[in-house]
């Protein structure tokens, strides 16, 4: 009896070049996002291994892998790159669900930028998870994915006025509310202005922290007056030069709330001018930077929210999408963390 000769597959040609399935499926369909060295050492493997593709498998494949690209900001903002990193680790869990996913960077604080990149999403993904904009170009470019089959799904900071398919984020109102309550009971008692910073008050994360803050604050703290919001696009240096001058402009300044990223500016600022230890300073994302600040007692309080959670819970809910599953809305669900020094993880 003659034996027939065992197919190579993908896994096969992945093992031999020393690189995961995506790589390889990457290069297979000349997807970018892969390193020449990668490259080589699959075209390597392929030719040595005499690789060939089975058609009917191909065509199987094409109606069973999913592709998901994540769509996150450029820049230095910490808890974008944790994010990212939790993407990169749920690779292997998404590969074992014949799934993959690709990062790319862009400048969400631009919304021509923003949809310039939604608008090159290659077809080949069938969901995008983004961090996105809420203005009319990014609506409209999620609304043209939409048309193009690609499910969307906005992460951390939602367009609701879009066909985004689902949310993935926290209730950031509440996130703003919680913040207020915080810093209010702080004070103990003690009036004087408090300033509020935001990345940029295009971003409905920001916005919706911010509503809720002002409203807790107003009505429950009146002897905190509340000055008008500062955009730091959510830079260390801008952060810090913004609250440089609020120093100056009001030496009696009783908080500082930031509803975005660099906080790392903000605490530099506050203990640059001597000024840590009486500002109350309340901010969001558990980060390194955050970490350290809370315990030099310069920060007094993180509103949090889990990187990892956010990263499986949009590439679950892409895939329920792509294959028409239910949604569980109690496994999706992002809650609201709170860190004092005292709690550190």
């Amino acid at each position: 009896m003659i034996e027939r000769p065992m197919r190579m597959t993908l896994s096969d040609v992945a093992r031999e070049a020393g690189v995961s399935l995506a790589t390889v499926d990457r290069v297979i369909n000349r997807r970018p996002g892969v390193s020449s060295r990668s490259v080589h050492a699959v075209e390597q493997s392929l030719e040595k291994l005499g690789y060939r593709p089975d058609p009917i498998a191909a065509k199987l494949a094409r109606r069973s892998v999913q592709r998901f690209c994540f769509v996150l900001p450029s820049g230095n903002n910490t808890f974008m790159r944790l994010l990212a990193d939790q993407v990169e680790a749920a690779r292997s869990w998404l590969e074992s669900q014949r799934a993959f996913a690709d990062v790319v960077w862009t400048d969400v604080f631009d919304p021509a930028a923003l949809a310039q990149t939604l608008d090159h999403i290659d077809d080949s993904y069938e969901g995008v998870a983004v961090v996105a904009l809420d203005h009319p170009m990014v609506r409209q470019a999620i609304d043209d994915l939409d048309a193009r089959g690609i499910e969307v799904v906005t992460l951390v900071s939602d367009v609701p006025g879009s066909k985004r398919a689902h949310f993935v984020g926290i209730d950031n109102s509440a996130a703003g509310r919680t913040a207020a309550t915080l810093l209010g009971r702080f004070a103990g008692g003690r009036g004087g202005p408090v300033a509020i910073l935001a990345g940029s008050l295009s971003l409905r994360d920001h916005a919706e922290r911010i509503y809720g803050f002002q409203q807790v604050l107003a009505a429950d703290y009146p002897q905190l007056m509340i000055l008008p919001v500062r955009e730091g696009r959510d830079e260390g240096a801008r952060c810090r030069a913004v609250v440089e001058s609020l120093l100056d402009e009001c030496p009696d300044l009783v908080g500082v709330y930031n509803a975005g990223a660099g906080n790392r500016g903000i605490a530099e600022a506050l203990e640059g001018a001597g000024r840590a230890r009486d500002v109350i300073f309340v901010g969001h994302e558990l980060t390194p930077h955050s970490k350290r600040f809370l315990m030099r007692g310069t920060m007094d309080a993180v509103i949090n929210q889990d990187p990892g959670h956010e990263a499986r819970s949009a590439a679950r809910v892409l895939m329920a999408l792509g294959s028409k599953q239910a949604i569980v809305p109690d496994q999706e669900r992002i809650r609201i963390d709170i860190f004092v020094r005292d709690n550190l993880p």
